[in-house]
């Protein structure tokens, strides 16, 4: 059973807390402030600690200092998003934004204590190993560390590689780091995106053409396969390989030479094929559309690149890395990510993965003047967002909260009684600004737990 401090000033919150995983069989110790938590108990005996960013006396970014190796889950509202970065980047396992349903925390703190018990099973020397970075890769996150350390062991060997991403992750990068980390360094890497060369050509592109083999082959030209003899072969969207070509291929995989169009001699070739699509190439050989033994053949070692939106605190790392280029590049002082800017790129999805938050980048730094933030609206990112210069500085108002704290007050039940208690007298932008969430976040709280809206009273003239 994992024992897990909870460090919190506000008791209905940290009552509500103890009662949910309590439920979920975990020991539960609380605390109300971290010289509370520091007097108490040994902070180093825990599993997890879950801490308030604002308490009273010291922040909870102080146990940061003192926890050793117990991960430490930051509770934070939005609009003190920037602290929350900033604690990440001072060694905070993850944050978690309130108000936060049952599942959200349940689910983050399962991962935490699981990560947690990895690192400890694995040693310092597996940690550090699997740690290494890659050049041209930014990301320290467990996913892309469990990628690195896959490329580090797979790299060495001839072994050909299938990786799978969505677009915009960065599979040409893979590829790349595997061939410089090979011992084909030395040799080409040639890099096809099959679904940018025409159906008609793409089998002369790869594998060549004998003089007058075809309507205007007025010479013979080696293809792409021969040019990369000795070194590394990239096909990105390979799902998107004629059949024709794919049986081609699968000729200089399985016997090391190439036949140009219109040849009758075969020429040996040395290629290592790292292979890379977004699609599912299982279900497209059931569907026929890709040769099933082909498939098979490339099928050796898998790799998936993470979408962006479960990279967590890389996000922000690689958008500040792409500030520093782009403004390197226009020879203009580097900028900075106003809070508003930080909270859009860390809550938004990147459906065009690090692509689009390259695109969104170089747009704000190039519209971006006489200024040394770059502001959300500028990155022109489609979410609601709440002002954080205009946001409450303080907590939760606590009155009327400390009165009555019934012992299994959840948290859902928590920010309804709020809304029911205020909604009179405080406008939605004002009860949104209170709870730390956007207008658009309480109205779809309000469809969740069924609270209508209500239009205030106007006084009525005699």
């Amino acid at each position: 059973m994992s024992h897990i401090l909870i460090v919190e000033d506000e008791a209905i919150i940290r009552t509500a807390l103890r009662k949910l995983l309590e439920r979920h069989r975990y020991k539960i110790s609380e605390a109300g402030s971290v010289r509370e938590a520091t007097t108490k108990y040994r902070v180093t005996d825990f599993d997890l600690i879950i801490s308030d960013l604002r308490l009273p006396g010291a922040p909870g970014t102080d146990l940061l200092k003192l926890a050793g190796d117990v991960p430490v889950l930051i509770m934070t509202s939005y609009a003190s998003l920037r602290s929350a970065v900033d604690s990440m980047r001072m060694g905070a396992a993850d944050y978690i934004a309130k108000p936060f349903d049952h599942d959200e925390m349940i689910a983050t703190v399962r991962r935490v204590i699981g990560k947690a018990e990895q690192n400890r099973a694995a040693g310092p020397a597996a940690h550090e190993k699997q740690g290494r970075a890659i050049a041209g890769m930014i990301g320290d996150s467990p996913v892309m560390r469990t990628l690195y350390n896959r490329i580090h062991k797979v790299a060495p060997t001839d072994a050909t590689v299938l990786v799978h991403g969505e677009t915009g992750t960065g599979k040409e990068l893979v590829a790349r780091a595997i061939h410089e980390e090979s011992r084909r360094a030395g040799k080409p890497l040639i890099s096809v995106n099959c679904a940018a060369i025409p159906e008609t050509l793409i089998e002369a592109e790869l594998f060549g053409h004998e003089k007058g083999a075809f309507t205007g082959a007025q010479t013979a030209r080696e293809g792409l396969v021969a040019a990369a003899d000795g070194g590394t072969l990239f096909l990105d969207e390979i799902g998107e390989l004629p059949l024709e070509a794919q049986a081609r291929l699968l000729r200089v995989l399985q016997e090391g030479e190439v036949r140009p169009i219109g040849a009758i001699e075969s020429r040996k070739v040395n290629v290592r094929l790292v292979a890379a699509t977004h699609r599912n190439l299982r279900q497209l050989a059931a569907e026929r559309k890709f040769r099933e033994d082909l498939y098979y053949r490339i099928n050796v070692v898998q790799m998936t690149l993470p979408p962006l939106r479960e990279r967590g605190k890389d996000v922000l790392a690689i958008a500040e890395h792409l500030l520093e280029k782009f403004c390197a590049k226009i020879s203009r002082p580097i900028l900075k990510l106003s809070p508003e800017a930080i909270q859009a790129v860390t809550t938004y999805t990147w459906p065009g993965n690090v692509r689009e938050l390259e695109n969104a980048i170089q747009r704000a730094v190039i519209l971006t003047e006489d200024q040394t933030e770059i502001d959300h609206r500028t990155l022109d990112i489609d979410l609601d967002l709440v002002p954080i210069d205009e946001a409450d500085p303080e907590r939760l108002p606590r009155t009327s909260l400390h009165s009555d704290p019934r012992e299994d007050l959840s948290l859902e039940d928590y920010f309804a009684r709020f809304v029911l208690e205020h909604q009179e007298t405080m406008s939605e932008t004002e009860l949104a600004k209170k709870l730390g969430v956007s207008r658009k976040c309480l109205w779809e709280r309000r469809q969740k737990l069924g609270i209508p809206r209500k239009k205030a009273r106007r006084a009525v003239e005699a």
